[in-house]
């Protein structure tokens, strides 16, 4: 009988790549990491680890496996979810993860909600980049985690993780108002040509924040002379607003924009979700975030933005 929590730590070989990035995110040791996976071939009764230099790398039949190891902890996932709404009442922790601007906009508005139909929940909720959320909800970190991706740098496909939708908004050129107004046109190339040359302002390198800000400039013609790296698009507007350079906001960021810059709607989009394990949203608590989460995205529409 294949056990599954070793199943479990194939599969994150197969996602993560070293025993080592295993080891660290599931609170392992390296050496208790390859013995599991051992005893794992032992019963598999095939070879499903092999060298390939330094990296360990999964045979054909350890492929196979991970792909059954998907199917089996997704029936996990379901049972849970099962056992959990014959019980009394939604209660105990629920671990959100969040990207910045969801965190001051969306998320707040969110656990009011739950607070108010779910008392005896408890929501923790931490920031993390949505490149981040699935190798954080396979660890069990996260139970749920609002997500985005932008025009330019699409979502990478993962059978790990069930998403509902949630938000599209458009991105818009945030610009120091002595810099002048943004070209005319619809393209980005005539949007973002006359800033070629001015310094601009990104998420930090590696997020999809970052990412799709060059890709964006790139599209456009040129490379971006990036000044500043901040995550939170408040501080991009207020950066822009002393004239340190141009940036890129989603529309939910604009609510109460700064004096002193121009923002141009531009032909770009993000769209946000939440996610949560393969199997695990008929979870009672989950299934509540995701109608809280949708009650605070509608309650934000109807807002007037500014």
């Amino acid at each position: 009988m294949l056990d599954v929590r070793r199943l479990h730590l194939l599969r994150e070989l197969h996602r993560r790549g070293t025993i080592a990035a295993v080891a660290e995110a599931l609170t392992f040791t390296a050496s208790a990491v390859s013995q599991q996976l051992g005893v794992l071939e032992r019963e598999a009764g095939v070879p499903l680890l092999e060298r390939s230099g330094r990296r360990v790398v999964l045979t054909p039949a350890g492929r196979s496996l991970v792909t059954h190891a998907d199917a089996v902890l997704e029936r996990l996932e379901l049972a849970v979810a099962e056992l959990a709404g014959a019980r009394e009442g939604i209660g105990g922790p629920l671990r959100i993860g969040t990207f910045p601007s969801g965190g001051h906009t969306i998320v707040p508005a969110a656990l009011a909600e739950l607070t108010r139909h779910h008392p005896k929940l408890e929501p923790m909720v931490q920031e993390i980049d949505s490149a981040r959320v699935s190798d954080g909800l396979r660890a069990g970190e996260l139970d749920v985690a609002l997500v985005h991706d932008y025009d330019f740098v699409p979502a990478t496909p993962d059978t790990t993780v069930d998403e509902v939708p949630l938000l599209e908004e458009p991105m818009y050129l945030v610009t120091p108002a002595a810099a002048g107004a943004a070209g005319r046109g619809g393209s980005l190339g005539e949007l973002l040509g006359p800033f070629a040359g001015t310094p601009w302002i990104t998420a930090r390198d590696g997020t999809t924040g970052h990412a799709m800000a060059v890709r964006a400039c790139q599209a456009a013609g040129f490379q971006p002379r990036i000044r500043h790296q901040v995550n939170d698009f408040r501080t991009v507007l207020g950066l822009a607003a002393t004239g340190q350079g141009a940036g890129l906001v989603p529309e939910m960021a604009t609510d109460g924009c700064p004096a002193g810059v121009v923002l141009t709607r531009l032909p770009l989009y993000r769209r946000s979700k939440v996610a949560f394990r393969a199997g695990g949203g008929a979870h009672p608590a989950i299934a509540a975030f995701v109608t809280a989460a949708r009650a605070a995205v509608d309650s934000m529409r109807a807002e007037p933005t500014g």
